[in-house]
C-alpha cells in the first residue's frame, strides 16, 4: 500500500521527530509499503533564526497536495506546522482520513520563549488534532496530559525504537572518575544547566548542539563537548558513559534513554513525563529524583549493563511500526475507511 507520511521536520535536523520517521520508512519499506514523504525541501521554505537547519514551508500549493494524496492511500501527519496544517485541511475538506501523532510540547517551548499562555497554544493543538481519525502517543503519561487538556480525538500508542545492533555495550576505558553524559539538543528547555551545576563528583560530557551551546560552553568551560555525533561515533560515546543524565522536564519521551539503555548505561532523570514511562527505580536501569544529584548518585551505585539491555531489547522499531500500521486508513473510491494490514 501507498502510505503518505507528512512531516515540517527533516534532515539535516536531527530530533526525536526526524529519528522516528526515518526508522518507520525503513521498517515500512521491508514490509513492503510504498512510502511518500512530505518533507519542507519539496516546497519554497525560510529558515527559523533560532534553529538555522529548520525550514519552514509556505507556498503550499493545493494541487500539490491534491497529487501527492491520489488514492488509494493511508495519510499520516506527523507535525502540526505549515506543512501539516495544509494537509490536514484538506483532508478534512475532502472527508479523507488521517493519523497525527502528538511529538512535541510545544505549549511549554512557546510559553518560555515567547510568553505565549499555555492555554492558546493547547486550543491551536486541540483543533488540530481533533480532525484526525486517531492521534498517536508514545506513552501513557502523555495520552493522560492530553486528556487532561480536553483532546478528544481516538488515541493509541505509537512507542519509540533503537538500532539494537549500533548501540550495544562495549569495553570501557576507565578515567579517574565516572562518566555522566548527556546527548541531544543543545537548547534551553533542555535544562541542561541543572546537570551541569551538579555537585556530584563526575566527567560531564555534553554530546550534541544548539543555539545554547556557546553560552554553556564559556559558563561551564570544565565539561567536555563533543558536538554533534552520528554512528559509530555516537555509539562509542555512549557506551564509554557510567550515567547517562535526562535533566529535560518537557520531553513527551526522550528516545536518546533507550539509546543509552541499549548501550547499558542506566538513566538518571526527573519522575516526569517520559522518563515515568520507561525507567522504574530499583531495578538496576536507572533512578528517578525530584533531586538531580540523587538521581545520578543512585544511577551510579546500582546501574546494571545487563539489566538496561534487556529493557532496551523491548523498544524494536519492528514493533513501533507495528503500532504505526495499526491507525492507519486506507483512502480509495473502493476501500475508503479500510484499515491497513501490516
Amino acid at each position: 500500500m501507498r502510505i503518505v507520511i507528512v512531516t515540517d521536520t527533516w534532515e539535516p535536523e536531527v530530533n526525536g521527530v526526524v529519528r522516528t520517521v526515518r526508522a518507520t520508512c525503513e521498517e515500512l519499506a521491508k514490509l513492503g509499503h510504498e512510502v511518500a514523504l512530505i518533507e519542507p525541501s519539496r516546497f519554497r521554505h525560510i529558515r527559523f533564526p533560532l534553529y538555522p537547519d529548520v525550514r519552514l514551508a509556505f507556498g503550499i500549493r493545493r494541487d500539490v497536495v491534491a497529487d501527492a494524496l491520489r488514492p488509494p492511500c493511508a495519510v499520516h501527519i506527523t507535525t502540526e506546522g505549515p506543512l501539516g496544517n495544509a494537509f490536514a485541511s484538506y483532508c478534512s475538506q475532502r472527508g479523507i482520513p488521517f493519523s497525527t501523532c502528538y511529538h512535541t510540547n510545544f505549549p511549554e517551548y512557546l510559553k518560555r520563549y515567547a510568553h505565549i499562555p499555555e492555554a492558546l497554544s493547547f486550543a491551536f493543538l486541540r483543533r488540530f488534532h481533533r480532525r484526525s481519525s486517531l492521534l498517536l502517543t508514545a506513552t501513557p503519561s502523555l495520552e493522560e496530559k492530553l486528556r487532561r487538556r480536553g483532546f478528544t480525538a481516538p488515541m493509541a500508542r505509537w512507542s519509540r525504537g533503537v538500532d539494537l545492533e549500533l548501540f550495544h555495550p562495549r569495553p570501557k576505558h576507565r578515567l579517574d572518575k565516572p562518566i555522566a553524559l548527556y546527548v541531544g539538543r543543545v537548547a534551553k528547555e533542555k535544562n541542561l544547566e541543572a546537570f551541569l551545576e551538579s555537585r556530584v563528583d563526575c566527567h560531564k560530557w555534553i554530546v550534541g548542539e544548539g543555539p545554547y551551546l556557546s553560552y554553556l560552553q564559556k559558563k561551564y568551560p570544565s565539561a567536555k563537548y563533543w558536538g554533534c555525533l552520528r554512528g559509530e561515533e555516537l555509539a562509542a560515546v555512549y557506551a564509554q558513559a557510567d550515567a547517562f543524565v535526562f535533566p529535560s522536564r518537557t520531553d513527551t519521551f526522550g528516545m536518546v534513554m533507550i539509546e543509552a539503555l541499549a548501550s547499558g548505561v542506566p538513566v538518571a532523570a526527573y519522575p516526569v513525563e517520559g522518563p515515568v514511562d520507561v525507567i522504574p527505580n530499583g531495578q538496576g536501569v536507572g533512578h528517578l529524583s525530584e533531586n538531580l544529584d540523587e538521581a545520578i548518585r543512585e544511577t551510579l551505585a546500582h546501574g546494571s549493563a545487563t539489566a538496561c539491555r534487556r529493557l532496551a531489547l523491548q523498544y524494536t522499531w519492528r514493533a513501533c511500526t507495528r503500532q504505526f500500521l495499526d491507525g492507519l486508513i486506507v483512502y480509495g473510491e473502493r476501500c475508503k475507511g479500510t484499515r491497513l494490514a501490516a
